[in-house]
């Protein structure tokens, strides 16, 4: 099996969270491996140690209050990076380059694809996608935090020849190629098939996103 440069395994994190972090945690996982509608909020429960077999709507209300509790539990957790990303392109002037904004939206995902040592982050997010992305560009469920907040803006501006429809269906699509990637190529290195390094792939994958968000309308 060949190297890769993803983050490392965290297995120990688990014990360290406090219970309602942990229902996030392990909701994501079950709801990856078996459908959002496939995993009873009981079984959420008891896999998170809590003896109260209704613990996750005690903290939650509902399913679809712990969807959007793992969806935003996510987005907080890669903020900080995307502030900093944002902070050092403007400062090397490099906020209007496209794949700068393609690396602010999607780089700091890699950070949080194995912290229970699973790969679940991604095939929750594509569920998670197809349930709540909107017609409106940038509307994903909740309130997104401010780096995710800045660097789609910047990207809604370098769309502006397209609608916001367009232009959302170009990100959904793009969120899809990068999760794609994390999901078969995460896969393939549990299973010892992995036969490229993940750099490599992630590049490749990064040009690909480049070209379908920023592809200009042309004539027939």
């Amino acid at each position: 099996m060949r190297g890769s440069n993803l983050p490392n395994r965290a297995e120990d994190a688990e014990p360290r969270l406090d219970s309602r972090t942990r229902m996030i945690v392990v909701g994501e996982a079950l709801f990856a491996k078996e459908g959002i509608d496939g995993v009873s909020l009981r079984q959420v429960a008891a896999k998170a140690g809590q003896k109260n077999h209704h613990a996750v709507q005690y903290h939650f209300s509902s399913r679809e209050g712990l969807v959007q509790a793992i969806f935003d539990y996510r987005m907080e957790q890669m903020d900080r990076h995307r502030l900093d990303m944002l902070q050092a392109a403007e400062k090397d002037g490099r906020l209007e380059n496209p794949r700068t904004i393609a690396d602010i939206i999607f780089v700091p995902q890699l950070e949080v694809i194995s912290e229970l040592g699973d790969f679940s982050y991604a095939n929750f997010l594509c569920q998670y996608l197809l349930r709540n992305s909107d017609a409106e560009f940038g509307r994903f469920g909740g309130n997104l935090p401010e780096g995710l907040t800045r660097v789609l803006g910047l990207l809604r501006s370098k769309l502006d020849f397209l609608s916001d429809g367009a232009a959302q269906r170009r990100l959904i699509t793009a969120c899809f190629m990068f999760l794609n990637l994390l999901a078969v190529y995460t896969r393939d290195l549990e299973s010892g098939r992995a036969n490229e390094e993940f750099s490599d792939a992630l590049e490749d994958t990064m040009r690909q996103i480049v070209a379908a968000l920023f592809l200009p309308i042309t004539g027939d």
